[in-house]
């Protein structure tokens, strides 16, 4: 308590009562008090109305009034300073019904003494002083970003600051006076009560929590316990403070996966290396095969043996251009082709539950685009219906020219004016509810169990259309399915010829240096090139390429390079060789194959490149044009 005198308020009509309590206020310890004495109910509320007094003390019996009504008009009256109702006799219910409307405490006189009212005042001053200080701070807490509020040991809430609605989903009223359990649920029980034996030893708390609000959103808390203790050093109630940190538990899990995926990244690059190096001979060997054999069994299996390693070859290239970005050689696909492909891989793998239709019109408009992504964004669509259909139900592919306007580019900012392709893949599933629609294209978002999705899906069909200049839209309803439509840039080019089967031409004897450090690939190209009228010699590494062009000069017409080799490498070897002779001309070659490694063979004067694996047809191509060509 302060120094300043305690004013009193003593409402009774008992002169006899005023006397006894003037001497027991005279007995105080807890300061000097000033009694002000009224004994009619009408003075008393002219007198309270001033709002004077630092504590009021009201007898229920005055007249034809009581109490309990005067209370009732201080409380109107906006009386923030503490009442205590004095009664003859005790009654229950009278008791129950002043704590209801406000009173500080309710005491009868026959068991009054001066101790006993002293406590009572001290009580509720001090009561008031903290619940003042509480509504001065309220307006602080309100503005933090973090939950706050105060429970007491019955888990029943006493404070509830705007962060915590915010948080929860659940506005003050309602808060207040619900137990915790009622707003949320704590996932692990084990943990709170650990919690809350440390918090008894210690006075505090800090861990994470794992909650699920009123609404049924997850959420994890930063969360701070501390035990506030009042009136003779007796614990009344917990504060806690509760920080969201959700989202960055989701980015750190992000940043994880990222990392492993950086790692896979890396791995994948030198097993892709091996890989191809591994295909390219069994690629060359099945077509040299081909051309050479005359049994008809072999001959209906070398093209299983050839389609499966350009497959291999191709599985390669998607897992680099994951692995890598967005990167890829970006010719001319029609979607018809795209589709046909998918329809059969959907037909041999969906479940037979799944009932797949198309729709493809004549005349289709044609993409700019790499198509293994391409093939990779509408797989991954037919894929998400799949999951979203587990007990069966329709899916349809459907591709359409679309000319985006004025007016349509003003109202989807990803959109320009121009000429699309646009494929939408539909489903019949359980659809997309609208709270997390905005979301399926985050990196890391999944609604599949863990351990069922990525969350990289969807985001990275969007990465591919947006790299190829394109958009995407999407539409979905609950128990109803969903649909995905992607548009890409299109040429307003109705067909592209079908690769037709030309005679593979022929050299004229033309002698070719092979560098590679995979003997199997020296070997096949060598005896390919040979099959088609050229001669090789070849070398295992640049030093040795080197030695051999030096005798040879004059021989060689076209040095055919690996890239990636040990000793000295492909671009030393290219280097080394324009240094000997300025019009040597090189085709590079390399199973890795990413924009910086192009970059740096176009920027040493290298305009042609072939990847491994390359088929014959490839190989003897790309050297005629460079044989015809100015390095």
């Amino acid at each position: 308590m302060n120094d300043n005198p305690i004013k009193v308020l003593l409402v009774d009509d008992d002169e006899d009562d005023y006397i006894l309590i003037r001497d027991w206020l005279n007995e105080f310890q807890l300061g000097c008090c000033e009694l002000d004495w009224l004994d009619n109910y009408q003075a008393a509320k002219n007198v309270i109305a001033s709002l004077r007094h630092d504590i009021y003390l009201l007898d229920y019996r005055l007249g034809a009034e009581n109490g309990l009504e005067l209370l009732q008009f201080s409380i109107e009256c906006g009386c923030s300073s503490p009442i205590i109702l004095l009664t003859g006799r005790g009654d229950r219910g009278i008791d129950i019904e002043a704590m209801k409307a406000g009173a500080a405490d309710y005491l009868e006189k026959s068991q009054l003494n001066a101790p006993l009212l002293e406590r009572s005042i001290r009580y509720a001053l001090e009561r008031k002083q903290a619940e003042q200080k509480i509504r001065e701070q309220a307006a602080l807490l309100d503005v933090a970003t973090d939950a706050i509020f105060v429970r007491d040991l019955d888990n029943t809430i006493l404070y509830w600051n705007k962060a915590a609605e915010r948080l929860y989903g659940c506005h003050k009223n309602e808060a207040i006076g619900s137990k915790t359990a009622e707003l949320w649920q704590e996932k692990k029980a084990s943990l709170i009560q650990s919690a809350l034996n440390t918090l008894v030893k210690k006075g505090s708390w800090e861990g994470e929590l794992y909650q699920s609000t009123k609404l049924g959103k997850k959420i994890i808390v930063e969360s701070r316990w501390t035990l506030l203790k009042e009136y003779e050093n007796k614990t009344q109630s917990i504060l806690v403070v509760n920080t969201d940190i959700t989202q960055k538990k989701q980015l750190e899990s992000q940043f994880l996966r990222a990392q492993r995926l950086e790692s896979i990244g890396t791995l994948s690059s030198g097993i892709a290396h091996d890989l191809n190096n591994v295909l390219a001979p069994i690629l060359m060997t099945a077509q040299l095969l081909e051309s050479q054999l005359d049994d008809e069994r072999s001959k209906r299996l070398l093209p299983i043996l050839i389609n499966n390693a350009k497959r291999g070859a191709n599985l390669v290239k998607q897992v680099l251009s994951f692995t890598r970005g967005m990167e890829g050689e970006r010719t001319l696909v029609q979607p018809k082709h795209l589709i046909n492909e998918i329809k059969e891989v959907v037909r041999e793998t969906f479940p037979k539950t799944i009932q797949m239709s198309d729709e493809i019109p004549q005349n289709l408009w044609v993409i700019k685009g790499d198509s293994t992504q391409l093939h990779q964004v509408v797989m991954n669509l037919c894929v998400n219906a799949r999951d979203a259909m587990p007990n069966g139900g329709k899916l349809s592919i459907r591709a359409q020219n679309f000319t985006v306007d004025e007016n349509y580019s003003q109202m989807h900012l990803d959109a320009q004016v121009g000429s699309y392709m646009m494929i939408s893949v539909a489903d019949t599933g359980i659809g997309i509810s609208p709270e997390i629609l905005d979301r399926v294209f985050e990196p890391f978002f999944t609604t599949k169990e863990l351990g069922k999705g990525t969350g990289l899906g969807l985001s990275t069909v969007l990465g591919i259309v947006k790299s190829h200049g394109g958009f995407v839209n999407v539409q979905s309803d609950i128990n109803k399915g969903s649909n995905f439509q992607i548009y890409l840039p299109a040429q307003e080019i109705n067909e592209i010829q079908e690769e037709t089967e030309e005679d593979l031409p022929l050299g004229e004897g033309e002698l070719i240096l092979v560098i590679d450090d995979e003997d199997s690939i020296r070997d096949i190209t060598k005896k390919s090139l040979e099959s088609y009228n050229y001669k090789a010699i070849t070398a295992s590494d640049g030093i040795e390429a080197i030695a051999l062009y030096a005798e040879h000069r004059n021989e060689i017409s076209v040095v055919l390079t690996d890239i990636v080799m040990p000793i000295m490498d492909g671009l030393t070897t290219i280097r080394t060789l324009q240094k000997i002779n300025p019009q040597v001309k090189i085709i590079a070659v390399s199973g890795l194959f990413s924009n910086e490694k192009v970059n740096a063979i176009t920027e040493v004067g290298i305009k042609a490149f072939l990847s491994k694996p390359y088929t014959a047809q490839q190989l003897l191509q790309t050297i005629g044009n460079v044989k015809g060509s100015e390095q």
